[in-house]
């Protein structure tokens, strides 16, 4: 890989690295039509650290140390068969954990609003914003988008495909409101910097939205640089 090719696309070939990426706050998913160079300078203030981020994902290409298991090459997948995935992986891991951490944000602002108020109140109001978006949002793709995808990618010769294009810019910008979202949490949890009296139910709500921005970025990936990339590149 160079240093001038996109985020997305390094993803999209070699899966491993998004761990990388994610591990320098580099956006991959949202901001994954960006030069690695370009997207080190924006995401770090410091596009020294371009070439370092670069030799390290082509060491771990070099030795396939890819952690992405379930799907080897996602890009080899047909659009059918890649929402299938998306929906039982991504969308069903969402319906599981977005009620057991609302539950969670709860119980810990409760328990520990004396001593953490400041910062909890805010985790339980970004997650729960977030939690609305992402709840719609599926409904939407659910519902709306992916039928529409899967009959224009079946369609002879193509075919219409401007109300497709116009749900697809409808869901990235979704994906940039959720993207901002889960960065702000990172944010405000100064990482998920646990407190020295974090209890059981506090560690684990750390844990699962750490879990949570890590599914999200995947997912997010798969959708903006992969399967709707093939769309908007028949347009052109």
């Amino acid at each position: 890989f160079k240093l001038n090719d996109t985020v997305g696309n390094i993803v999209t070939e070699f899966p491993g690295a998004a761990e990388i990426l994610k591990k320098h706050k580099i956006d991959f998913c949202c901001g994954g039509d960006r030069e690695l160079k370009l997207a080190v300078k924006e995401d770090l203030n410091d596009d020294s650290r371009a070439a370092e981020i670069l030799k390290k994902i082509n060491e771990n290409y070099s030795n396939k140390n890819d952690n992405y298991q379930e799907i080897e090459d996602p890009k080899n997948l047909s659009q059918s068969q890649l929402i299938e995935y998306i929906i039982d992986k991504h969308h069903g891991f969402l319906q599981q954990t977005l009620p057991q951490l609302s539950e969670l944000t709860k119980k810990i602002l409760r328990a520990h609003r004396e001593n953490h108020g400041q910062v909890l109140k805010k985790v339980h109001r970004l997650f729960n914003t977030l939690r609305m978006e992402l709840e719609e949002h599926l409904i939407k793709e659910e519902e709306e988008i992916f039928p529409l995808i899967i009959k224009y990618s079946q369609a002879e010769n193509g075919g219409e495909n401007e109300e497709t294009l116009n749900g697809i810019l409808e869901l990235e910008t979704e994906h940039d409101t959720a993207g901002e979202i889960v960065k702000e949490l990172r944010e405000v949890t100064a990482d998920y910097q646990l407190p020295e009296d974090a209890c059981n139910s506090f560690k684990l709500c750390y844990s699962l939205l750490e879990e949570l921005e890590s599914d999200l970025f995947q997912h997010i990936h798969l959708e903006n640089n992969i399967l709707f990339a093939r769309l908007e590149n028949n347009k052109k």
